[in-house]
């Protein structure tokens, strides 16, 4: 399989190329900042440069073009209400449509858990981050991609235990980046998880179990 990464430097995303590079898929990460090149590089992936902000489209598709998936674990990460419209949002857009463009059905989005952050005082930038994360899920639904979307919970870098809770709707709680990578490696592989909005947290299913229990569960006579 061959994977295009944006935000492929991140917690979640160079764990993710490991694992696909491990077994055997081909993954190219796309990076931003000239300092992340060796990051996408040690986890495996090939580094490419790249700009959801300054590429235009076309720019973009030619990037995307070849690949059989995209997987989209970008994001601003507080620099600002401004990037996070431009990143978390219309950079989301304008990855879909170079998807579409260059004739890469799959997509997989990185969101959010909706109870995200309910629990303490929030701030006007972080309000603004779980409205654009919102639309840009309803944006890629609308789309004929066959478009995953994974809404973990709260991340962790607690070494990963290989057991989750996933589901349509589930209570909200913390997943650690690991196994939030591990879940991604085997939702890949398991197209009748398309077009799926799947909340993920910590649990007690190993994943491969969780995988195929939503598997049969959205599309039973896909599932195997």
């Amino acid at each position: 399989m061959k994977v295009f990464q944006i935000g492929a430097a991140g917690g979640v995303g160079r764990r993710l190329a490991r694992l696909l590079t491990d077994r055997g898929d081909e993954v190219t990460g796309m990076y931003r900042n000239p300092d992340q090149a060796d990051t996408v590089r040690e986890s495996g992936a090939t580094p490419l440069s790249g700009d959801l902000i300054a590429d235009s489209v076309d720019e973009l598709a030619a990037k995307l073009s070849g690949h059989d998936v995209v997987v989209f674990s970008a994001g601003a990460h507080g620099t600002g209400m401004d990037k996070t419209t431009a990143i978390d949002g219309k950079g989301l857009e304008k990855a879909a449509e170079a998807a579409a463009r260059a004739g890469v059905r799959r997509f997989v989005l990185v969101s959010v858990f909706p109870e995200a952050g309910r629990d303490r005082d929030t701030s006007e930038g972080f309000e603004h981050y779980m409205r654009v994360k919102k639309t840009a899920d309803v944006y890629l639904t609308r789309t004929d991609l066959d478009w995953q979307i994974i809404r973990p919970g709260t991340l962790l870098n607690d070494p990963g235990t290989g057991r989750v809770t996933a589901g349509l709707a589930i209570e909200y709680g913390s997943v650690t980046r690991d196994d939030v990578a591990a879940f991604l490696a085997a939702a890949l592989r398991e197209p009748a998880l398309d077009r799926g909005i799947i909340e993920l947290t910590g649990g007690d299913t190993p994943i491969p179990k969780a995988v195929a229990h939503l598997a049969a569960t959205l599309h039973p006579t896909r599932a195997h």
